[in-house]
């Protein structure tokens, strides 16, 4: 076989994506070799960033998918090889554009990551829920999202999102499992079967760091944190590694839930973020009849945001009243959200709503280089 084989081959990888990085897997240096027999027997040697990774076969099912396209190839044979030492202190390095301390990326000033806190006065309010169908119709739509599982106390994320894989570790950094087009990455991926977690302060904050910074999170549209409720630990972290991050309160149409909300939203005033809006969750139940029940009273999540724009000074909005659904429940338990599960229920149609405001904001110029050079005179 030509030469021209061997290059076709090679343009064939190039869209490959390795499944936990999501680049190319030619751009990575995972292709150690492509040889092509007389007969049009392709045998591609992919290296593997570790011996165990978890998804080899998806890599060699993609591999094999693109190189039997190519013209002229009559079979494909892939070879597995892993990386060495050098080659995985390599990636890592290129991963990082060339850093070699962990940084958080986010906070970075040519950063356009949007980062999104979804907050909470009290639990059992729909954070978590909130979180999971934002982010699922944000990747739906075509961004790149990540969401972290800030709830070390109550994880719920891989659940409710249906993700199965763990992370993979390359190095010092960690690649997160995705479903549904969304990394994800919680404390419930590194603690043994339904175990609690036990820590304070200090390692709260430490787990949250090596989330933001130890993860490989590529270059993200929108990341999502589910926070823990109240104003601890979490929150403060929170503020000081990412003072970029806005604030998305969820509340009940319950006053005394509103007055619990609200003080989680003041940490905004304090920390000098902005607080993206108020979502009102749980807002009625729709009857048989086509009567609405308004179980939890009404009038919370208005309450929050007008409390909120006395206190910061700045409009602050209900973003959605998400009505009270059964299926809404009942897909996060299936780890399908609603909003990909009954896309035209009346749940998933006002969260796909809020997705497309949250995910359609500009993303910010500051510390963005413009390719500007002055000209002589």
């Amino acid at each position: 076989m030509s030469s021209d084989h061997i290059e076709a081959i090679q343009r064939a990888l190039a869209s490959v994506e390795d499944p936990e990085i999501r680049k190319p897997i030619t751009e990575l240096g995972m292709v150690k070799s492509v040889e092509v027999s007389d007969d049009g027997i392709a045998e591609v040697t992919i290296y593997l960033t570790i011996a165990a990774c978890p998804l080899r076969e998806t890599i060699t099912t993609n591999v094999t998918a693109a190189v039997v396209a190519v013209e002229g190839i009559t079979g494909v044979n892939v070879v597995l090889d892993v990386m060495s030492d050098e080659q995985r202190k390599g990636l890592a390095s290129q991963l990082r554009g060339g850093q070699a301390d962990r940084e958080i990326t986010f906070t970075q000033p040519n950063s356009l990551t949007r980062v999104y806190a979804v907050a909470s006065g009290k639990g059992g309010v729909g954070k978590s829920s909130v979180t999971v169908n934002l982010a699922a119709a944000m990747a739906r739509d075509g961004l790149k999202v990540g969401v972290v599982d800030a709830d070390i106390y109550g994880h719920s994320i891989p659940r409710m999102l249906g993700v199965a894989g763990l992370p993979t570790q390359v190095e010092s950094m960690i690649m997160p499992p995705s479903s549904h087009g969304v990394a994800v990455i919680s404390v419930g991926m590194f603690t043994p079967g339904n175990s609690p977690v036990v820590w304070r302060g200090p390692m709260l904050h430490r787990a949250l760091q090596q989330f933001l910074a130890d993860v490989y999170w590529g270059d993200l549209d929108v990341l999502l944190l589910d926070l823990p409720p109240g104003t601890g630990d979490i929150a403060i972290s929170m503020a000081q590694l990412l003072p970029n991050a806005e604030i998305l309160i969820v509340t009940t149409p319950q006053l005394a839930s509103a007055e619990v909300a609200e003080r989680a939203g003041t940490i905004a005033q304090q920390t000098h973020q902005n607080i993206a809006g108020v979502i009102e969750n749980m807002a009625w139940l729709e009857l048989p009849d086509g009567s609405r029940m308004e179980v939890f009273g009404s009038g919370g999540g208005q309450a929050v945001a007008q409390a909120l724009t006395k206190i910061t000074g700045s409009q602050v909005e209900v973003l959605a009243r998400i009505p009270l659904e059964p299926a809404l429940r009942e897909c996060g338990d299936e780890g399908t959200p609603i909003v990909l599960h009954s896309p035209d229920s009346p749940a998933a149609q006002a969260l796909t709503a809020v997705a497309k405001r949250l995910g359609q904001r500009e993303r910010g110029l500051v510390g963005r280089p413009l390719g500007l050079s002055p000209t002589a005179k």
